[in-house]
């Protein structure tokens, strides 16, 4: 079986300065800014913790600006992420729910305000658009359905010490309960960083 990973989203934009403005002011980081001859622009960027990036740029796509619909952030929290973007002076959608429940209509059809009832995961949403009229969906996901996710991004070496940190409490109670050293710590550790990060066992 041959890995097919998403990695680049292209974005079509008429002003590739005030695009870049926009996603680097709401916390994308900017990875490469290459300028070519011709006019040839190629403006790499990444949303906070993602494993996938966007691209903007000159030269880059014959789509029509403003013409990318419904690319989704995930987010732990929708309500906190929409208040985050609107602190960066973002116009962000109320956060809304489908009537269907599954996923939501195209548009604004279907749409009850407010996260899901039983705050669902994958279940609430929130929408807002570049300058150039792109649209972004932002989606809660608490728990992942099994086999979406096969690794954990960490988003700072801290973050990863605190993981580290966790699994060597929790390995060092598990050893007093063996009453020997674990010979297999490096399995255990694997397993109980996956299970906290919500991928299983």
């Amino acid at each position: 079986m041959v890995d097919f990973k998403l990695e680049v989203v292209v974005l079509p934009v008429t002003d590739v300065d005030r695009a870049k403005a926009f996603y680097t002011r709401i916390g994308f980081r900017e990875d490469v800014d290459f300028s070519g001859p011709d006019g040839f622009r190629v403006v790499h960027l990444t949303p906070p913790g993602s494993a996938a990036s966007v691209i903007i740029g000159s030269g880059v796509t014959d789509a029509v600006p403003g013409s990318e619909r419904g690319a989704h952030l995930i987010v732990d929290d929708v309500v906190a992420a929409r208040e985050a973007l609107v602190a960066a002076g973002v116009a962000v959608s109320a956060v809304f729910h489908d009537a269907g429940g599954v996923f939501h209509h195209a548009g604004t059809a279907g749409r009850v305000e407010g996260p899901h009832p039983a705050r669902q995961s994958y279940g609430s949403f929130a929408s807002f658009t570049d300058p150039d009229g792109n649209t972004f969906v932002l989606q809660e996901v608490t728990t992942r359905r099994p086999g979406r996710i096969s690794h954990v991004v960490y988003r700072s070496s801290e973050d990863l010490e605190g993981a580290l940190r966790d699994a060597a409490t929790a390995h060092a109670k598990y050893e007093g309960e063996l009453g020997h050293p674990d010979p297999d710590w490096p399995a255990w550790y694997a397993g109980h960083m996956a299970r906290a990060a919500g991928l299983g066992s």
